[in-house]
C-alpha cells in the first residue's frame, strides 16, 4: 500500500499516519522528519537544505524530493509506505507522480482529512498550549490554515480529478478515523 495522507494543520495525518504504520505494517514518512534527520546526518542534500533553511528560504521542491528519492529506495518500504502531508502543491504531486512512476511504485490511494476549519483552531490551540507553544494563537492558526488552503486546494482538485482522492471525515475518535480511512483505501 502506498498511501498519500493529506490534510490542514491540526487535522490528524500524523496521529493517523502512525496509527496506519502499525496497522499497515508499512513505514510512515514526513518529509519534516527527513530533513531533520539529513540536515542531522551531515549529507549532501542536508547540508544544502541547512544552507537554505540558514538563510530563512524554504527548501526547494527539488532537495525534498532527493530526500524522498533516497528514502523510497530503502528496503523496509518495499510493501508499501505512507506519506504525511507531501505533496503540498500541484509542482511536488506532479513531481512525485513522475518519481514513483520511475521507480514503478504508483499510489494506492490519496486520503483527504477533512476536519471543519474551528475545530482545526481548538485543536492547535490545545496542542499549543499543552507544549508550551505561544506562535500557536488563533490568529497565527488561521493564517496557516489560509496558507495550507492556498496552496494544497488545488493538490486536492489534483488527485479528485484523477478519481484517486478520498475524502474522509477527520472529525471523532481516533479508533473511529482509523477505521473510516481503512475502508476509504481498501475500495
Amino acid at each position: 500500500m502506498r498511501l498519500v495522507l493529506l490534510g490542514p494543520p491540526g487535522s490528524g495525518k500524523g496521529t493517523q499516519a502512525t496509527r496506519l504504520k502499525e496497522e499497515l505494517r508499512i513505514p510512515h514518512i514526513s518529509t519534516g522528519d527527513l530533513l531533520r534527520a539529513e540536515v542531522a546526518a551531515g549529507t549532501e542534500l542536508g547540508k544544502q537544505a541547512k544552507a537554505v533553511m540558514d538563510a530563512g528560504n524554504l527548501v526547494s521542491d527539488d532537495i525534498l524530493l532527493g530526500m524522498l528519492e533516497a528514502r523510497l529506495a530503502q528496503a523496509d518500504v518495499a510493501n508499501g509506505f505512507i506519506l504525511d502531508g507531501y505533496p503540498r502543491n500541484v509542482a511536488q504531486a506532479n513531481a512525485l507522480g513522475e518519481l514513483l512512476g520511475r521507480l514503478d511504485q504508483p499510489l494506492d490511494a490519496i486520503v483527504q482529512l477533512d476536519v471543519p476549519t474551528e475545530l482545526l483552531v481548538e485543536r492547535i490551540a490545545g496542542r499549543a498550549k499543552e507544549q508550551g507553544r505561544a506562535d500557536d494563537n488563533p490568529e497565527s492558526v488561521r493564517q496557516r490554515l489560509q496558507v495550507y488552503n492556498d496552496s494544497t486546494a488545488p493538490v486536492i482538485d489534483f488527485y479528485a480529478a484523477k478519481g484517486t482522492l478520498a475524502r474522509v471525515d477527520g472529525v471523532g475518535a481516533l479508533d473511529e478515523v482509523l477505521a473510516r480511512i481503512l475502508v476509504a483505501i481498501k475500495r
